[in-house]
């Protein structure tokens, strides 16, 4: 009898097979792969779809107790044993095709000629350094899970990651250890071509990554902390965005029908300025990409300036900001206007100067499309006069305002309890939710006069505005997500 038929008989747990590991689908959105190397143990997926956990070491409590505490979805121990789960998770290493090898090209040049370093997919190898192989499985892990950003923030302890899902801030592990902490960040910055020995000052870089014949983009924000430094580093994945948005229309965001036609009725205007606000992450580009799409019919010149330029809109001039070459959003507008357009989409109103260009623009018989940070509908009125704008000449440019949010919706694998597909979360995917203002005479005349925003807010319910709280009632009325989502994401008055 083997040593691991003796554990089988003794402790009652089932053992499995290198082959049968191998068959199975290896579930790392449960056990992310740098836990499971690290702990060794991983989570499998069986054909019926039941969730196993493979252990190497039966006697590590501490990792039973890890495991039990992080699962939420129903789940059955294993037994491997530990030279086939070591070498079956070194074969999960090789097929994640994650972030270690330099292409060929690259690897001759270091760089690009951008600047940039770029990693391939396609070419990785086995790396022996744990701390190359941490952060390979941590930004392949943060791929999987769909993840906008992750977190690397440096403690008293060591390292604690997190994934930005959804528009959530979540926990995916913690890395014991100063000095490994330390060499990870290192190594973010050695990938985004910063300066390792300056720990004083924020650093700002990039790098990019090849999958699957796709570019991948990280943007790479350093800060130095307490306990050293973090890092935080945002993920485009321009195909992945590409397939979400392609025949994107304003009926796939979530909104309300009656938002919709007013939405409509507000991006067919001759001329104008249609607004679209809200904070950072809440789906404003994406909606004025869905209005653009859907009044791209060739007849008129539709331009743009962005930055970055997150998806390519077919038939339509796309500029991108680049401020290092003198390339601004006021510039970018001013030059734009002198190309013959019809409409005009501006990213990001954020300084004076754009502001009074993109409202004259409006003035003068372009329809533009844009955006600034503001709470709501009524108080981007304010972020404009703070600005300097004239606030007859804005009154009369805006068509409308849109305010929005992004509400996860509730999982529909598990209605909420949490499983795998949402990784124990009980949410996946996100709804648009708004309040859109009008702008019709009596609107316009009670800005001007400088009415309290209480006053204003009352002349736009009656005029058919739904408050934005209003709209998220709606959502958690359907069971389409919950109360405490809501409150996350909407004023309680």
């Amino acid at each position: 009898m083997t040593d691991i038929e003796t554990l089988e008989k003794d402790l009652r747990i089932a053992a499995i097979s290198l082959d049968a590991m191998r068959a199975a689908q290896p579930a790392f959105e449960a056990i992310a792969f740098a836990e499971a190397t690290r702990r060794h143990c991983v989570a499998l997926r069986a054909a019926d779809g039941a969730l196993l956990v493979v252990l190497g070491n039966p006697f590590d409590l501490d990792t039973q107790d890890w495991i039990e505490e992080r699962l939420r979805e129903p789940f059955g121990y294993r037994l491997a044993d530990a030279h086939e789960l070591a070498a079956y998770l070194s074969q999960q290493e090789t097929q994640l095709r994650a972030l270690d090898g330099l292409s060929k090209e690259v690897a001759e040049t270091g760089t690009r000629v951008d600047g940039t370093q770029e990693i391939s997919f396609e070419s990785a190898a086995e790396a022996d350094s744990t701390v190359v192989r941490l952060v390979t499985s941590t930004l392949y892990d943060a791929l999987k899970a769909g993840a906008s950003d992750v977190h690397l923030e440096s403690t008293g302890a060591g390292l604690t990651i997190k994934y930005r899902v959804d528009g959530v801030l979540t926990a995916a592990e913690r890395v014991p250890g100063i000095e490994l902490a330390e060499q990870v960040i290192s190594r973010i910055k050695v990938m985004s071509e910063l300066d390792i020995a300056e720990r004083r000052v924020p650093q700002d870089g990039r790098f990019k990554a090849r999958r699957d014949g796709r570019e991948i983009d990280f943007r790479v924000s350093v800060m130095p902390s307490v306990f050293g430094e973090d890092a935080v580093l945002r993920i485009l994945d321009r195909k992945t965005l590409s397939d979400q948005l392609s025949g994107l229309t304003l009926d796939a965001l979530g909104f309300s029908s009656e938002l919709k036609d007013s939405l409509r009725n507000l991006s067919t205007q001759p001329y104008g300025m249609l607004l679209v606000t809200g904070p950072t992450g809440s789906g404003k580009t994406t909606t004025l990409y869905a209005v653009i799409t859907e009044v791209n019919k060739g007849l008129d010149k539709i331009v743009t300036i962005e930055d970055p330029v997150e998806y390519q809109l077919p038939g339509v001039l796309q500029i991108p900001v680049n401020e290092q070459k003198g390339l601004t959003f006021a510039r970018g507008l001013r030059s734009i206007l002198r190309h013959d357009p019809d409409r005009i989409m501006v990213g990001e109103i954020r300084d004076p100067e754009t502001a009074e260009i993109a409202v004259q623009s409006a003035l003068t018989g372009h329809l533009v499309y844009t955006t600034v940070h503001a709470n709501n509908a009524i108080d981007v009125l304010g972020r404009f006069q703070h600005m300097g704008v004239d606030t007859y000449n804005l009154v009369s440019a805006l068509n409308g305002v849109l305010a929005q949010r992004l509400v996860r919706v509730i999982c529909r694998q598990c209605e909420a309890k949490g499983c795998g597909a949402c990784r124990g979360t009980g949410f996946k995917g996100r709804k648009a939710i708004g309040e859109i203002v009008v702008l019709n005479d009596e609107i316009r005349e009670m800005i001007v006069a400088r009415t309290p925003a209480r006053t204003l807010k009352e002349a736009a319910r009656a005029a058919g505005t739904v408050p934005l709280r209003e709209a998220a009632m709606r959502l958690v009325q359907a069971g389409e997500t919950t109360l405490e989502e809501i409150n996350r994401v909407t004023f309680v008055a």
